[in-house]
């Protein structure tokens, strides 16, 4: 089993690498204004170090690829890393597959966070790295993990069944709450509501800047606590006797997750079961030690939603489609099939 999963991990390496600079070039590339492929393609080398090539467009065309298109490709790669990432490190936390952040309830807890801070324009005051916005999801996120985590037992001890079973019921309530904040507030129904169906379509560079940061920082710790996941999966007991404080690990994760989800979804919006569909697909492919897992879900996450994306925007052109709409096309199916697949298995 081993071994095939390192067989696989030296394919899926390359096609996940692949598949994302396609739908990279594809999200530069497809739009309104038809762009030739190969001023893209010669346009993105220019910008290389020590490359200097005339990509042969016009200066309206490049400002296109670079203003509008090119911080929306980077954006949903952003979001679609970090949401994959947390996905897989919320599973390997709770010891549960079926873990993720839409599902805990993270994400509503961030989004009632980002709901409150729009309410308040605080958001007019500061801009850029110093934007409320992902700290008051921030706060949200990780309540809604905590008390999901209370509610439905923390550590794997309790039934997947009621771990997200206590998610459902406390994104509803947080989800109630935001709703109520927004009967209040009509004046920010719109913007509101557009952010709640998930959406790219307003990208800026501004956007990337905002939420780069929370990224980074928490991949970094993810990343770092890979062997620790792989550890925490043969039960508490076991890790505590191989040296692993295991609430303070769990603790670390659960944070780190709750804000690269909360940074993510401040900018985008809610946009359930990638932290699903991602991570199964990954540990089909290559085994289940996250050493392997997070870093290649954070690439197949990537390109995920920059096609997710791209299609969102061309299913229905001229019109565009919330891409949380297309995701959960997407992502209920599959996630009935890994819960019949587990029911069976079980």
């Amino acid at each position: 089993m081993q071994a095939a999963g390192l067989r696989n991990l030296r394919v899926a390496v390359p096609a996940a690498f692949a598949a994302l600079l396609i739908a990279v070039v594809l999200g530069l590339l497809v739009g309104p204004i038809p762009i030739p492929l190969g001023g893209v393609l010669r346009e993105l080398a220019d910008h290389l170090p020590f490359v200097h090539v005339r990509s042969g467009l016009s200066e309206q065309n490049a400002a296109i690829v670079w203003q509008f298109r090119a911080p929306r490709v980077v954006l949903g790669a952003t979001v679609g890393a970090m949401l994959a990432l947390a996905g897989a490190s919320y599973q390997g936390a709770f010891r549960n597959p079926l873990a993720d952040p839409y599902l805990l309830g993270v994400a509503a807890g961030a989004g009632l966070g980002a709901t409150i801070a729009i309410v308040a324009r605080s958001s007019t005051a500061t801009s850029g790295v110093l934007s409320p916005i992902p700290v008051a999801a921030f706060a949200g996120a990780l309540a809604a993990a905590a008390l999901t985590a209370t509610v439905g037992g923390f550590g794997g001890r309790s039934s997947t069944t009621r771990l997200v079973l206590s998610g459902v019921a406390v994104a509803s309530f947080l989800t109630a709450a935001q709703t109520y904040t927004l009967q209040r507030n009509n004046d920010v129904l719109r913007e509101v509501y557009s952010w709640i169906l998930g959406r790219l379509t307003t990208s800026k560079w501004s956007d990337v800047a905002i939420v780069l940061p929370y990224v980074v920082v928490s991949s970094i710790v993810l990343l770092a606590s890979r062997r620790t996941l792989d550890v925490l999966a043969v039960g508490d007991e076991e890790a505590a006797t191989l040296g692993i404080r295991v609430n303070r690990a769990r603790l670390v994760v659960v944070a780190a997750a709750s804000l690269g989800t909360a940074a993510a979804v401040s900018v985008s919006g809610l946009i359930g079961f990638v932290g699903i569909i991602v991570p199964h697909t990954v540990r089909l492919l290559v085994g289940g030690s996250y050493r392997r897992i997070l870093p290649l879900s954070m690439v197949v996450g990537a390109a995920f939603l920059v096609a997710t994306d791209l299609l969102a925007r061309t299913v229905s052109s001229p019109a565009e489609l919330p891409i949380g709409v297309i995701t959960a096309f997407i992502g209920a199916p599959f996630f009935l099939l890994v819960l019949r697949t587990r029911a069976a298995s079980a």
